[in-house]
Formats: C-alpha cells, sequence, structure tokens
C-alpha cells in the first residue's frame, strides 16, 4: 500500500478508521481543542479490553506531504504517574516493491529516577503493530477506500 493512502488511513482519517475495524481498541475519540492540526488535544478513551482508561494527545506536527506525524501523550493513566510524556514521532516512507514502510520512534520521558521496562515498551509496539496491520487488511480489502 503506497505512503500516502496508509497515512491517510491511518493517520488522517485513524480515528475513525479504527473504531470501525479494531471497535475494541478505542471507545471514543474528541478532540478538546483544534481539530487535528499541529497544536490540537484529543482524548482518547481505551475500550474495555484496555488496562488504561484514557489518554490525552497534543499533535506536534503534521506533515502531509512527506507523511509524518509527531504527538506527544501528555495525560492519563498510560503515563502511569511515572512518566511526564510519551512523544511518538511516525513516518511512512515507500518501499522498493511499491508498499510502504512505517517507521515510529518512541521517545519516554520519565519522572524522577524510574526506570521503563522494556516489556512494557514490546506491550505496546505490539498493540500498535496490530492496529497497522488491521488498517493495512482493511485497505487490500477494500482497495477503494483511500
Amino acid at each position: 500500500i503506497p505512503p500516502e493512502k496508509m497515512f491517510k488511513a491511518c493517520i488522517l482519517n485513524g480515528d475513525t478508521l479504527i473504531r470501525k475495524i479494531v471497535s475494541q481498541a478505542f471507545k471514543s475519540v474528541e478532540y478538546i481543542e483544534g481539530n487535528g492540526e499541529a497544536g490540537s488535544i484529543k482524548k482518547v478513551t481505551f475500550g474495555e479490553g484496555s488496562q488504561f482508561k484514557y489518554m490525552k494527545q497534543k499533535v506536534e506536527a503534521i506533515d502531509k506531504e512527506n507523511f509524518v506525524y509527531i504527538y506527544n501523550v501528555v495525560e492519563g493513566d498510560a503515563l502511569m504517574t511515572k512518566l511526564e510524556k510519551i512523544t511518538y514521532e511516525t513516518k511512512l516512507e515507500a518501499s522498493p516493491d511499491w508498499g510502504s514502510v512505517c517507521r515510529t520512534t518512541s521517545k519516554y520521558y520519565t519522572i524522577g529516577d524510574f526506570e521503563l521496562k522494556e516489556d512494557g515498551v514490546k506491550a505496546g509496539k505490539d498493540k500498535a503493530l496490530g492496529i497497522f496491520k488491521a488498517i493495512e487488511a482493511y485497505i487490500l480489502e477494500n482497495p477503494n477506500a483511500y
């Protein structure tokens, strides 16, 4: 799937699409400030099976031409009172086979001398990969959707 199509599905329309195809992931997504552009703040309420209740995200940058999206998790129980924030930077790039490669960098800003365990980071990565794969499958099944 080309990067522009994945970016549109995952980032620009992700809030709606994820709730549609992975309904257990999020109960709701609402913008508190803005509409998705840089500076926007949204509240994500997790689905019933999640260990977390909610998080607030602040969009730092969205580059629709280079397929880059940067946001911070700034509030919520996902921070476990041990993290000041988590920054995610996602970049979609073209792959040699006409598809795309998704590169995501996560930065965890800890409070005090708290050490984040690798298994916690891996669990979050696995959930994100699962959602990404579900979006990919949806687009393959619905090629005209995006």
